[in-house]
């Protein structure tokens, strides 16, 4: 059964960190890009960053340049969301999705396999 499950959300103050993880298993994800997006109550899913998982392109939305960072472990199987400056608007849930190939698209309907999505409130 493949599965993405992340993890590591939680409360936190504005201007601290946070790091999320998405494990992914049932399957060999080394041809597959793996996103982070996140949705806001009343919103519409938005692309954070993404990483191809062989030869580690990345691709991030000009909100987080600069504070979040997206990396991966091809032998662990599990990406990681590096969040730092957390903001107030980063409030959110966040999900961890895969799609095959290679490219670090920022559209949501590139993604066919998604996780559960993980909490993230940060507080002013």
């Amino acid at each position: 059964q493949v599965q993405l499950v992340e993890s590591g959300g939680g409360l936190v103050q504005a201007g601290g960190s946070l790091r999320l993880s998405c494990a992914a298993s049932g399957r060999t994800f080394s041809r597959y890009t793996m996103g982070w997006f996140r949705q806001a109550p009343g919103k519409e899913r938005e692309f954070v960053a993404a990483i191809s998982w062989s030869g580690g392109s990345t691709n991030y939305a000009d909100s987080v340049k600069g504070r979040f960072t997206v990396s991966g472990d091809n032998a662990k199987n599990t990406v990681w969301l590096q969040m730092n400056s957390l903001k107030p608007e980063d409030t959110a849930a966040y999900y961890c999705a895969a799609r095959l190939g290679l490219r670090p698209h920022s559209t949501p309907d590139e993604y066919t396999l998604w996780g559960q999505g993980t909490q993230v409130t940060v507080s002013s």
